[in-house]
């Protein structure tokens, strides 16, 4: 494909969800194959359609697609997302009426093979672990092409063979007056196929269900609702069809310290009275270790300051974003009878020049004083 999916449905980046919805109606209707019948271009342009709006319909694949791009989302993906057309048209227009009108099954046989599903597996892991970026086995069921029949579903030296009942077709028609209604063929279930012989080991289901471990690689720098897509480690496809895709959306467990804001992370930091007001050298924890702040005279509590390049690397590769250190200057509590003499002390030698804001405020507020 060499336009992008909103080209291909002819909608604006801002569009709503409805509207894509709209577009994709208005031009699956125009390109289906069997109001088009031998004419590829149409076909083509029918799954370019589809392939666009099951990415752009969907919240988090459209958040993916435009941080990412066209070219980098569909790389790898032999031509776009592992996604049957037909079925994203029987979602949206709704399978039972529009079987009459094109013919059952839209056009397809139904022997033919069929993807596999993707999957989505939803992973957490500590704070520490999305900053560093971690290798980690999982393990996930899913259907799996069986390993005695090869997906076939009969037994190893029979084959399958077309259903008598519907002639190898997968679905049987009935006429009430002006209407010609398909439905599945009540002896091969749509299949259009029929198992003399169903395998011993998946009893002619062609998959099984089995646990699979899996290596990820989780990169630095990933936050709750990243997603990883392994290619190929969904579940199988049926009479030949490709495996789908596997889908790991990560969860990332808040931290005691540091509030994310993406690359960004803040911390608050208490310090004495006494070196908020004559400044001085804090030691306040970071990401990476330990690092030192200067903080100057006459801070106040609320202040925040920066730390460069101390926060969360980028999943692009480039640098990593701050840390922003908010200062709580903290009021001593339950003092000594000698530690307020001198706190009296200090405060009748302080005139309202060591206290500008309160000067300016009582200013302001000397009118409601009188």
């Amino acid at each position: 494909m060499s336009k992008d999916y909103y080209e291909i449905l002819g909608v604006e980046r801002s569009s709503s969800t409805e509207d894509i919805k709209k577009a994709y109606r208005k031009l699956a209707l125009k390109y289906h194959p069997d109001k088009n019948p031998g004419n590829k271009e149409a076909e083509e342009t029918f799954k370019e359609v589809s392939a666009a709006y099951d990415v752009l319909s969907d919240e988090a694949k459209r958040r993916q697609y435009d941080q990412f791009g066209h070219e980098t989302y569909t790389r790898g993906r032999r031509g776009g997302p592992n996604v049957d057309p037909f079925d994203v048209f029987s979602q949206v227009f709704g399978g039972s009426i529009f079987d009459s009108f094109f013919g059952g099954a839209a056009g397809r046989p139904a022997s033919g093979p069929q993807p596999g599903a993707d999957l989505r597996y939803d992973l957490q892991i500590e704070f520490e672990d999305a900053v560093y970026g971690m290798d980690k086995q999982i393990e996930i069921p899913r259907a799996e092409t069986c390993d005695r029949c090869h997906g076939a579903g009969c037994e190893p030296g029979t084959s399958r063979r077309h259903c008598a009942h519907c002639r190898g077709s997968g679905h049987v028609s009935m006429t009430q007056g002006f209407f010609s209604v398909r439905t599945p063929c009540p002896r091969c279930g749509g299949a259009g196929e029929t198992v003399e012989s169903p395998c011993t080991q998946c009893h002619g289901e062609g998959r099984l269900r089995k646990k699979k471990t899996i290596q990820l690689h989780i990169p630095a720098g990933v936050d709750t609702g990243s997603r990883l897509r392994i290619s190929g480690e969904g579940e199988a496809g049926r009479r030949g069809g490709p495996t789908g895709d596997l889908y790991v959306v990560i969860h990332v467990r808040e931290h005691d310290l540091f509030v994310r804001e993406g690359e960004d992370l803040l911390c608050e930091v208490p310090i004495s009275f006494h070196v908020a007001a004559m400044g001085g050298t804090v030691k306040v924890p970071t990401v990476a270790g330990p690092a030192e702040l200067q903080v100057p005279a006459g801070t106040q509590s609320g202040t925040v300051l920066r730390l460069r390049g101390k926060g969360i690397p980028s999943l692009r590769g480039h640098g990593r974003g701050d840390q922003h250190v908010r200062i709580i200057v903290e009021v001593p509590t339950e003092l000594s009878a000698e530690q307020k003499g001198k706190l009296e002390e200090f405060a009748e030698a302080c005139d309202e020049r060591v206290y500008p804001r309160r000067k300016t405020f009582m200013k302001k507020a000397k009118r409601f004083f009188s």
